[in-house]
């Protein structure tokens, strides 16, 4: 695992990452140089290999954003086949193939561009073919695995354990269970270790590499802290519940969470130098988002009300930042007499009061562009915790622990709750939902953003996690 401004990411993406624009680099210089070869043993011109160092750069940055823009690098949020795999990475060759070609004509350089790209697609996907088997069969062979140790025996450590052995989560070895002093029911492991046995023992003789405790209540001597300081002296890794869920699965869990965490713990930084950076952030990423979408909002606005008559946005009083009241815009995706009792609703799946043009463009996001206007006011931000209703926030405060810490930063346009649960529909969901959004409080950062903002487009492209 790797930490990038806190927020972590698995070693073996970096370096799939890492690979894709090497290989990318390499097909691009290669193409070129062959085809310079080519072109002046026939006595014609071509560009240079020094010539294209600042082009093949250009392309690998766009190639690498292709990649992410089709979730690639998503393992873990959404489960994809390795024939899905190489189907979004043959996507992303195409069109980035097609952006160079644009390039290339717009360059003056069009007399040789289809042959230079016919060449450099067949390395690219060579290369794409040979990056994702070999990413493959690293995680089916764990390779890099790590050697943990759980410390527990009941329930919480059963959810560690399947965490771990979960398909797209981080590839480890469970080397066995420690039973802590009010453990008792057996556990289908690997392994079990009596309570009598020196955890520093059971590290040494089997090479641990990490430990993670999964017992709820660690006070009154149930777990052996003098023994897990000696290993964590030792330098061997020590995670409670609270850090396994952040690092495996991006979020906070709130049955786990205690107060004196959230007040000691590290995270939930929101500086000076950090807002001016969001907001210049949603400020230029808001307003090329307008310019961008205008065409495909000015379609929306003429196929709302010709297929139900009515209103063409939807406005809506949200929760914002502090508890603020704010009105939420949308374009309308139900009839316009969807909650004429006046009482507020969950959306459900197939929900008979969407209609067929706001069912597409709920599923494509359509619908959330017009609330970059509250961007642009400064009531929203690009990416944040979703806004609710104040009727659903009455509710969900009084059910669900440490609520009220999502509305410290701006609600945003999407979310790492968005790309990593989707809608949510009933209380639980809201409460898992709510997990996700306190990673992101805790843990945010432009890069955050940006991560979150380049998997939305895999969420909409693919309709993940949409009804």
């Amino acid at each position: 695992m790797f930490r990038v401004f806190a927020h972590h990411v698995r070693g073996l993406i970096v370096v799939e990452a890492l690979a894709d624009t090497l290989v990318c680099f390499l097909a691009i210089l290669t193409a070129g140089t062959q085809l310079f070869l080519d072109h002046a043993l026939s006595g014609g011109s071509a560009l240079a290999a020094t010539q294209l160092l600042a082009p093949a750069a250009a392309c690998t940055l766009v190639m690498s954003l292709m990649y992410s823009f089709v979730g690639l690098y998503r393992r873990g949020a959404v489960a994809v086949s390795l024939k899905g795999m190489f189907g979004r990475a043959f996507l992303a060759v195409l069109v980035g193939a097609c952006l160079a070609f644009f390039a290339l004509t717009l360059a003056g350089q069009s007399n040789y561009a289809v042959e230079f790209l016919g060449r450099a697609v067949v390395y690219v996907a060579a290369g794409v073919v040979a990056v994702r088997s070999a990413a493959f069969f690293a995680r089916r062979a764990s390779v890099g695995a790590r050697r943990v140790l759980i410390v527990g025996t009941e329930a919480e450590a059963q959810v560690v354990a399947d965490g771990i052995r979960s398909a797209g989560q981080s590839k480890a070895t469970i080397v066995g269970f420690y039973a802590t002093g009010d453990s008792a029911d057996e556990v289908d492991s690997p392994g079990r270790f009596p309570a009598t046995q020196s955890i520093t023992d059971i590290v040494r003789d089997n090479r641990v590499d990490e430990i993670i405790v999964a017992v709820r209540e660690q006070r009154g001597g149930g777990v052996p802290m003098d023994q897990l300081l000696a290993c964590r002296i030792r330098g061997i890794p020590v995670l409670d519940m609270a850090g396994f869920n952040e690092r495996v699965y991006g979020e906070v869990p709130v049955d786990s969470l205690k107060a004196s965490w959230l007040v000691y713990g590290h995270g939930f930084v929101q500086g000076p130098v950090r807002s001016v950076v969001k907001r210049s952030f949603d400020l230029l990423g808001s307003t090329l988002l307008l310019v961008l979408a205008c065409p495909v909002m000015l379609v929306a606005m003429v196929a709302i009300p010709f297929e139900s008559p009515g209103p063409i946005f939807y406005s809506q009083e949200r929760v914002g930042r502090g508890g603020r009241l704010f009105k939420c815009l949308k374009f309308r995706s139900m009839r316009s007499d969807a909650e004429k009792d006046g009482v507020a609703r969950w959306a459900t799946k197939n929900d008979s009061r969407v209609t067929r043009v706001g069912a597409f463009i709920r599923k494509t996001r359509i619908d959330e562009l017009p609330q970059l206007v509250s961007v642009l006011r400064g009531e929203m931000s690009l990416v944040g915790p979703r806004p609710e209703r104040p009727s659903f926030v009455a509710e969900l405060k009084e059910t669900i622990p440490f609520y009220d810490i999502r509305h410290s930063v701006k609600p945003g346009v999407t979310g790492w709750a968005q790309v990593r649960f989707g809608y949510c529909a009933t209380l639980d969901d809201s409460r898992r939902k709510h997990q996700f959004d306190l990673y992101y409080v805790k843990n945010n950062s432009l890069f955050l953003d940006l991560l979150v903002l380049i998997e939305t487009v895999s969420v909409v492209l693919f309709r993940e996690g949409s009804q």
